[in-house]
């Protein structure tokens, strides 16, 4: 059975903010912590985050709203298919609801992804929004 790993935050930005930054490349090394990011912004482009530890293909793209990408790391098995990564925005409130919704990775590999999310994306995301 696959796994799946469903994660939300609020941060004090808009969607467009955020939907643009993610898919920008100087903006999401920005707010992720400074690592490199290159980013190919539209359906089918190639992406890599985390100087290449992160790579794929963008498969959907919303405008402020919704984008979904195939998702791998180098620590997944050579013959192991790619993840699927959603990331939803809601406007709040406070700001943005963001989701993530990753799913179709190697199972053991699920504690590890749950808690990259939280510190190398959600953590450095807080501090990047307060400006």
């Amino acid at each position: 059975m696959a796994e799946s790993i469903r994660m939300s935050i609020v941060l004090p930005a808009s969607p467009k903010e955020i939907y643009e930054g993610w898919l920008n490349s100087k903006t999401h090394a920005k707010f992720t912590g400074g690592s490199e990011a290159k980013i190919d912004a539209r359906i089918n482009g190639k992406f890599t985050a985390w100087d290449g530890y992160i790579s794929g293909t963008t498969l959907e793209l919303e405008p402020d709203h919704r984008i979904v990408q195939t998702w791998r790391t180098t620590d997944f098995p050579e013959d192991a298919a790619d993840s699927r990564l959603e990331v939803i925005l809601e406007k709040v409130d406070k700001g943005t609801k963001m989701t993530l919704i990753h799913t179709q990775f190697p199972p053991d590999q699920m504690e590890e992804y749950r808690s990259g999310w939280e510190e190398f994306y959600f953590q450095p995301m807080r501090t990047y929004f307060k400006g």
